[in-house]
C-alpha cells in the first residue's frame, strides 16, 4: 500500500483527484494540507483517518509518505515540488508544471538526482474522444497529420473554491493562455508526433477589461511536418470546444461530444457521453493519470515522456508571452525541444 497525501483542497483536488484515489486499493492518502481552516471539515468526512496540515510545507517535513498530489494554484508548485524531491518523495502535479524555463530546468535535475518521479496531470489525453482521436491518427485514419485547428471558448474561467486566484497574475501566472494553453500544447505533441519546433502568439483582453491577465490568446505552433493555430479565449458569448485534424487522406472533426471521421470514402460518426467542455475536473479522466503516475513509480513506464510533454509546454507558453512582447515574432523552442528529444535518455 502505497502512501500519499494531497496538497491543496480546492475543487480540482475535492472533485477529480480524490474519488480516483478512493477508488483504488493501493493507495491509501494518509495526510491533507490546505491554508484555508474552513475545508477541514469538508476533508474529514472524506478522509477520517488522514492527518490534517495548514501548510504543505510542514506536512512535507512531518508525514511519512511516498508521494505526494499537489493541487495547489501554480505560484506554489515550484517550491513544493522542490522540497518534495529533496526529501525524495514522487509528485503528482496539476498544470501548469511550473511558470518558467529556471525552475523547470532546476527541477528536472532535482527529479534526476533524486531519482524520483516528477509527472504532471494531463488528464485530457484521456478524455475518450481525445483518445478515439488518437487512435485514429496512429491507426493512419488519414494520413500523416499536416495541420490542427483548435478553438477553446469560454465566457469566464472555471470557478474556484476561494476567489477566483486564475485572474490573478502573482497567483495564476498567467490568463487563459496559462490555464487552457497547457492542454492543448500536451495533446498537439501526441497528436503530430513531434514536440513543435516554433510559436508565435497575440494576448488580448477583448471583454474582461478589468483582469490584469489576457483573456484571449491567439498561436500558431509550428512543428516539423504541421501547424497548429489555436484560439483561447474567456470572452466567448458561448462555451465550447472545437478542433480539426487535417492529414493527407481526410480529415477528424471534434464538436464538443461528437468526432466526425472524413474521408475519400464517405464519413463515419462517433458519438460520446460527455464533450471537453463539460464541467472542469472531470474525475473520469483522473483513473488513467493515477496509473500512468504510480506505473511510473513502479518503473514500469519511466522513459520520462510525461515530464518531457510537460516541460515542452512550459517553453511553448514562455515563449508564446515573448513573441506576443516583440508584436508576434516567431520564436523558436531549444531547451524542452531537446528534452523531448531524448526522453528516453531521461532517467526519474
Amino acid at each position: 500500500m502505497l502512501r500519499g497525501a494531497i496538497i491543496g483542497l480546492g475543487n480540482v483536488a475535492l472533485h477529480g483527484h480524490l474519488p480516483g484515489w478512493l477508488s483504488r486499493r493501493d493507495v491509501e492518502i494518509v495526510a491533507v494540507s490546505d491554508t484555508d481552516p474552513a475545508r477541514r471539515a469538508i476533508w474529514a468526512e472524506q478522509l477520517p483517518h488522514a492527518r490534517w496540515y495548514g501548510e504543505g510545507e510542514r506536512l512535507l517535513s512531518d508525514a511519512s509518505l511516498d508521494f505526494i498530489d499537489i493541487c495547489t494554484p501554480p505560484s506554489s508548485h515550484a517550491t513544493l515540488i522542490r522540497e518534495a524531491l529533496t526529501r525524495r518523495l514522487h509528485v503528482l502535479c496539476e498544470k501548469p508544471l511550473v511558470g518558467s524555463l529556471d525552475d523547470l530546468r532546476t527541477l528536472v535535475a532535482h527529479a534526476t538526482a533524486a531519482n524520483r518521479v516528477l509527472h504532471t496531470v494531463h488528464n485530457w489525453h484521456h478524455a475518450p474522444i481525445v483518445r478515439q482521436t488518437r487512435t485514429l491518427v496512429a491507426d493512419g485514419a488519414i494520413g500523416r497529420v499536416t495541420g490542427v485547428l483548435w478553438h477553446t471558448l469560454r465566457t469566464r474561467p472555471a470557478a474556484a473554491a476561494a476567489d477566483n486566484w486564475r485572474v490573478d497574475p502573482a497567483i495564476a501566472g498567467g490568463g487563459v493562455l496559462t490555464d487552457h494553453g497547457w492542454h492543448v500544447c500536451y495533446i498537439l505533441q501526441r497528436w503530430i508526433g513531434a514536440p513543435p519546433i516554433a510559436v508565435n502568439a497575440t494576448l488580448e483582453t477583448r471583454r474582461h477589461v478589468s483582469w490584469p491577465v489576457e483573456d484571449t490568446a491567439t498561436l500558431r505552433v509550428r512543428f516539423p511536418d504541421a501547424t497548429a493555430e489555436v484560439l483561447l479565449t474567456w470572452a466567448s458569448d458561448e462555451r465550447r470546444n472545437w478542433a480539426q485534424l487535417t492529414g493527407e487522406t481526410g480529415t477528424i472533426e471534434i464538436v464538443d461530444d461528437t468526432l466526425l471521421l472524413r474521408r475519400a470514402t464517405g464519413e463515419q460518426r462517433w458519438s460520446f457521453a460527455s464533450g471537453l467542455s463539460d464541467g472542469s475536473q472531470h474525475p473520469d479522466w483522473f483513473h488513467s493519470v493515477a496509473d500512468q503516475f504510480l506505473g511510473e513509480m513502479s518503473g514500469a513506464a519511466s522513459d520520462g515522456a510525461n515530464l518531457a510533454e510537460a516541460s515542452v509546454c512550459v517553453e511553448v507558453e514562455a515563449l508564446a508571452r515573448e513573441s506576443h512582447r516583440r508584436g508576434g515574432e516567431d520564436l523558436p523552442l531549444s531547451w524542452a525541444r531537446s528534452l523531448a528529444s531524448r526522453r528516453r535518455e531521461l532517467s526519474i
